[in-house]
């Protein structure tokens, strides 16, 4: 018997909806990057890209336990000497909300050219509405966290 290997043009792709408002950050992470691999379905393959779509919505209203609001930094350097910046994630949530979840699910991913084409199909919204009605996304279920 032979071990199945998925090939690009077999791989059905699906359209998920993920309402973030009250869950925790790291654990809706991980289950949005399973969705984007596509590690949830039985014909998985590390190679192949079989991975669904996902739609994010209320970015805005994402959880962080403790105090990381004020002690989670994300920083970057521009390249020129003394380019360091850094900013909170409370600011950074004001100043784009959608950029917390991107960058906590792109940890998640690999980084090659599968994980760069893997996170392309991720669509966050800060709000409730999304222009992506016409592919009838799914409602993914999931359980509020306390």
């Amino acid at each position: 018997m032979k071990t199945y290997s998925a090939k690009p043009g077999e791989v059905e792709k699906k359209w998920h909806v993920v309402d973030v408002s009250g869950l925790v950050l790291g654990r809706v992470a991980t289950k949005i990057a399973d969705l984007l691999r596509g590690k949830h379905k039985p014909e998985f393959t590390r190679h192949t890209d079989t991975g669904d779509f996902v739609i994010v919505v209320n970015a805005e209203k994402v959880r962080l336990t403790g105090k990381k609001w004020t002690d989670k930094i994300y920083s970057h350097h521009t390249g020129y000497p003394g380019g360091l910046r850094q900013i909170t994630a409370e600011k950074q949530r004001e100043k784009d909300p959608t950029f917390i979840i991107r960058e906590a699910v792109w940890g998640m991913i690999p980084k090659t050219k599968l994980g760069k084409a893997q996170i392309k199909k991720l669509k966050i919204y800060a709000g409730p509405d999304h222009p992506h009605q016409a592919q009838t996304p799914a409602q993914l279920a999931q359980a509020k966290s306390a």
